[in-house]
């Protein structure tokens, strides 16, 4: 009888072929390592997705410069093949042009999703089994689980690392190839297996913004690739009075409360909408910020369910924001209605609302702009 081995499938290790990942950081090094020392066949795969020349200064980039030399030399250290792949175009049409049209909105993108929905978790796969992949393994901080033919998401067992609402868009055919090996460890952990291995990244930094944003600076990204989008305008109350004005719509996000400009009010203004056909930044008082109510499109659910039955569950509304419980009503066209248990603050049109059941992954969707 054949072992299963410890990506749950029915070969030895030494008869599995694994792509990895690879993007010249810490977590998808150590994956690579760690798949290695079982005895898997690992390829390493990274994915070129700036000019090489334009990136390799950019401190904070990745898939670009520094990093592909950084994956390379991992690859090196324990042995296994390495590739890069130039996905640039796909890159800049799948994920940084709409990006820029998302800003132009007044909408607040995730960026991250879009990259997983597409090159990582659809160009990638392709290569993958090009390649005669058993699996395609990432650094991803999240807990796949398959059982009786079914594959569930958890969130990751190191809570401060979980990535699970960057993934909620993954589909259950990708999640037969995907594995998340560092699901199980807390990022500690992580750190020691890359001393251990002697990788020449153990003491990289973890990248911080928007991996072709390295400096955090947004506006300048949308800037050059939709200069129509930097124009000014008013900045009006919840009354449409005029309190002040603006350099353009890009230059803000809903919840903002920096950088308004706006001075003898009684009370903080935060930014609680964005109307770009106007070309106006809509301020209002902290309970402004508050729904009960959330419009979703472009659904994907990771189980089967009935539409119009609604779904009682927990959802998180950003990366960052606390689970609240909600009641969650999918309809016929891929879209669905959320109900909130309280009212809650930073539901921003362009980011995603995730569905969760206990630590369980269930779905999420695309917060639609409340005009």
């Amino acid at each position: 009888m054949v072992t299963i081995n410890s990506l749950g499938l029915n070969k030895a290790p030494s008869d599995t072929r694994v792509v990895v990942a690879m993007s010249g950081g810490v977590d998808s090094s150590v994956t690579a390592a760690l798949l290695h020392e079982e005895g898997y066949e690992v390829i390493g795969i990274t994915m070129q997705l700036y000019d090489h020349g334009a990136a390799i200064s950019r401190k904070g980039a990745c898939c670009a410069g520094q990093d592909i030399a950084d994956a390379g030399a991992v690859a090196a250290a324990i042995g296994i093949p390495h590739y890069v792949l130039n996905y640039e175009k796909k890159f800049e049409s799948d994920v940084i042009k709409p990006f820029a049209d998302s800003y132009i909105r007044g909408e607040t993108p995730i960026p991250c999703v879009l990259c997983n929905q597409t090159v990582k978790f659809r160009d990638l796969l392709d290569a993958a089994q090009d390649l005669g992949a058993d699996a395609l393994a990432t650094g991803h901080y999240i807990r796949r689980s398959e059982e009786l033919g079914e594959v569930n998401l958890y969130r990751a067992y190191d809570d401060t690392k979980d990535q699970s609402y960057f993934l909620f868009a993954t589909t259950r055919e990708q999640l037969r190839l995907l594995r998340f090996p560092l699901g199980d460890l807390k990022k500690e952990e992580t750190r020691d297996f890359a001393d251990r291995f002697k990788l020449p990244v153990a003491q990289k930094p973890d990248s911080q913004d928007i991996c072709f944003v390295p400096n955090g600076r947004y506006a300048d990204v949308v800037k050059k690739l939709r200069p129509e989008a930097d124009e000014p305008g008013e900045i009006v109350d919840l009354e449409g009075t005029k309190v002040g004005d603006h350099d353009g719509i890009i230059n803000f996000t809903i919840g903002q409360r920096r950088g308004l400009k706006i001075g003898g009010t009684e009370n903080p203004l935060y930014v609680v909408k964005l109307d770009p056909q106007k070309r106006r930044v809509i301020v209002g008082p902290s309970d402004a910020l508050e729904s009960r109510t959330i419009e979703l499109r472009d659904v994907n659910w990771l189980f089967d369910f009935q539409t119009s039955v609604p779904i009682e569950c927990e959802v998180k509304v950003r990366s960052s924001s606390q689970l609240v419980g909600a009641r969650v009503t999918p309809k016929s066209d891929n879209s669905a209605f959320v109900n909130l248990s309280k009212a809650t603050k930073g539901v921003a049109p362009g980011q995603a609302c995730v569905f969760y059941s206990g630590e369980r992954l269930l779905g999420g969707g695309w917060i639609l702009r409340d005009d």
